[in-house]
């Protein structure tokens, strides 16, 4: 009896430090390893990493699936295979599988650098040479990649781009000329949207017709031969271009 009593003292004892009971410590010694479920294992890896880091794995995975599988293949298993982690995982941030594409997307959409040099012209130029950099690859893959998407929802390319754009931000060519107005170089006078924004809406169109990036003489011409004398200004060549 007083051995009895012993050996649950020190199991008592050592469960508090250690915080296994001797049942479980049993268990253990049975089964090989932890009662946990078998998936604790297969998400071992992904779950060292928490909060952004693990978000930002995910959508990582999540791009690659979108790029080689498309809007079809992009299911929460696909991702959750890619990623080394569990649909659970997926759900409880992205409960819609639109809500994980949008995230996706958001994260690799990122702003298009807006040069600030003094210049209308240059500044023009130097935009559609970032986003001809920047966006081509993006843009053919949203128009091949995401068919699905957009007819499944009804939606297109530019609802779609609208969604990522944070809400009431100036366009890129907006800030352009609102710059050109402050230094003089423009009139302040209204002008209509789609005249302000030809620029881009022209990029865009050669991209989607060639699905490559734009030639550096088409940005220029754009500039010098469409949209400067548009504005009233005459695209004279400058020493940066």
């Amino acid at each position: 009896m007083d051995r009895k009593r012993e050996r649950s003292a020190g199991e008592r004892e050592a469960a508090r430090v250690t915080g296994v009971t001797g049942e479980q410590a049993a268990e253990r010694g049975a089964g090989g390893g932890s009662t946990r479920d078998s998936g604790a294992s297969r998400d071992s890896g992904v779950s060292r990493r928490r909060g952004p880091k693990l978000e930002d794995a995910i959508l990582d995975a999540a791009w690659d699936v979108l790029v080689e599988h498309g809007y079809h293949g992009f299911t929460y298993e696909a991702v959750a295979a890619r990623a080394g982690t569990s649909r659970p995982v997926l759900y409880r941030r992205w409960p819609q599988r639109d809500d994980l594409l949008l995230a996706t997307l958001a994260k690799f959409w990122q702003p298009i650098a807006v040069p600030d040099t003094g210049s209308l012209r240059d500044d023009a130029i130097g935009f559609l040479r970032n986003a001809d950099a920047d966006r081509a690859g993006m843009i053919t893959l949203m128009s091949v990649q995401l068919v699905g998407y957009f007819r499944d929802t009804g939606t297109s390319l530019g609802e779609l781009r609208d969604t990522l754009l944070a809400p009431g931000q100036a366009t890129a060519f907006e800030m352009i000329v609102a710059r050109a107005v402050e230094r003089g170089e423009l009139p302040d006078v209204p002008r209509s949207s789609r005249v302000v924004n030809l620029p881009l809406d022209l990029l865009r169109h050669d991209m989607f017709m060639t699905m490559r990036a734009v030639p550096d003489e088409s940005i220029v011409e754009i500039v010098d031969e469409v949209w400067l004398p548009l504005l009233g200004v005459p695209g004279v060549p400058s020493a940066s271009s």
